[in-house]
């Protein structure tokens, strides 16, 4: 019996150890590709082989992932996507052993089947690196309508694979838009695509805000004739009204809670407060002379930037919610408005009104050092929003006559639009729900 005791803690320390190995050679790799991005030798290098597919029905479906794999990849710009010489594979006995793509610069070679197994699509994806050796190998299915879900859900594991950062490719993004003749909140995925209406209320519905989980909407509202705070829950489809005498406008919701900030004027000055999701108020923020408006948070909720007019012309200022504790963060520029905290938290972005007239959007660091202009001379900038990843900007421009939605890299690199759809569209808040 002892023996085989002994026998059993021999093997189980064995496991282990081959365990804690393959851990680590997992671990490994990840860091040798996380290296790439974080050491700053440039954009890594994907070819990506078509999926194969047999049957009619599959070569169409395989056709459809190509193109959201692709363009997933593409609109990021994280990667140079290269394409697939036909001699990059050495192929014995029918079986891909490895692949030799070392002269075309590619770091990581990416091939797929597509097939149907009992009605369900069945994405399998192989990623390798250039000496073969496999980093991923893993299999997603769903329905026929889902095909664009599939490949966005290997896309993201991609990127996280690679980077060590989550994607943006489950993200959506809230906008007003004039298309029906009235102002409406809009949703569209992360690229612009798959646009829903979300009010028809044929008023003036303005600035949207999700909350942190997606669970609720806030916006104001101008159907009672005056400016009120309206708040959906997504799920019920319940709607509540904050309806005081006054202003309610630009609404925001605090990381860490389901409170959602916003400027009220009923008690004479236009301050900031914040409201619980059944529209009652919770507390006042902000209490001096002048306009506080805008509210963004902090990722971790315990600060504020806002705007105020508190020391003349409109500023960004910081308050401490524990203290009350206020700091000015902008001294450039007489105008500065609509500040975005960043989910990563180090940076505020900030619309400035220009002595030439127009409207550009600028980058600041948290202790109000290295700011940094991000459009120049293409009309006016409005509205900047994060990715919940930080890596890139969506805002409105009028760069070709009618406001419409743009994205950008976060350092103002890789400018272009979004949206094809008619009407004009502005205000725009890039959420992190899925």
């Amino acid at each position: 019996m002892r023996k085989a005791r002994i026998q059993f803690a021999s093997f189980f320390v064995v496991i282990c150890c081959q365990f804690l190995l393959l851990f680590s050679l997992q671990a490994e790799t990840l860091r040798e590709y996380i290296a790439i991005r974080k050491e700053g030798a440039g954009k890594i290098s994907i070819m990506i082989d078509q999926c194969k597919a047999v049957g009619v029905t599959e070569s169409v479906w395989a056709k459809k992932m190509d193109e959201t794999i692709n363009g997933a990849l593409h609109f990021i710009g994280l990667f140079n996507l290269l394409p697939v010489p036909l001699t990059s594979m050495t192929v014995s006995n029918g079986t891909q052993n490895t692949i030799d793509i070392g002269s075309t610069g590619a770091d990581v070679f990416i091939s797929g089947t597509l097939s149907q197994v009992s009605g369900m699509v069945v994405l399998g994806i192989q990623v390798r690196d250039v000496t073969g050796k496999q980093l991923l190998s893993r299999r997603y299915s769903g329905q026929e309508s889902n095909l664009r879900q599939i490949g966005l859900r290997f896309s993201a594991d991609l990127v996280e694979l690679l980077t060590g950062k989550r994607s943006v490719f489950h993200s959506k993004i809230a906008f007003v838009s004039n298309r029906t003749g009235k102002k409406e909140i809009y949703q569209c995925d992360f690229d612009g695509q798959n646009i829903r209406q979300l009010t028809a209320l044929r008023s003036i519905a303005l600035t949207p805000a999700f909350s942190i989980d997606g669970r609720y909407l806030a916006w104001t509202d101008y159907s009672s004739g005056r400016p009120d705070l309206y708040i959906r829950n997504m799920v019920s489809n319940t709607t509540v009204s904050v309806k005081k005498q006054g202003v309610c406008i630009s609404p925001a919701w605090r990381p860490g809670s389901t409170e959602c900030a916003t400027t009220l004027s009923h008690e004479g000055d236009q301050d900031i407060y914040l409201i619980r999701v059944d529209g009652s108020v919770d507390r006042r923020l902000t209490r001096t002379q002048g306009i506080d408006v805008s509210p963004t948070f902090s990722p971790d909720g315990s600060k504020m930037a806002f705007v105020s007019t508190r020391e003349g012309s409109p500023q960004i200022f910081i308050q401490n919610l524990d203290d009350g504790e206020v700091q000015r963060l902008t001294y450039s520029g007489n105008y500065n408005t609509q500040p975005a905290w960043s989910p990563s938290g180090d940076k505020i972005l900030f619309s400035s009104l220009q002595k030439n007239g127009e409207i550009n959007i600028f980058e600041v660091n948290t202790d109000g050092s290295g700011v940094m202009q991000l459009t120049r001379a293409s009309g006016n900038n409005e509205y900047p929003s994060w990715s919940p990843d930080s890596s890139m900007i969506v805002f409105s421009s009028n760069r070709q006559g009618q406001r419409k939605l743009y994205v950008m890299n976060a350092d103002g690199s890789g400018q272009r639009p979004l949206l094809d759809m008619e009407g004009e569209e502005q205000q725009p808040s890039w959420s992190s729900i899925r």
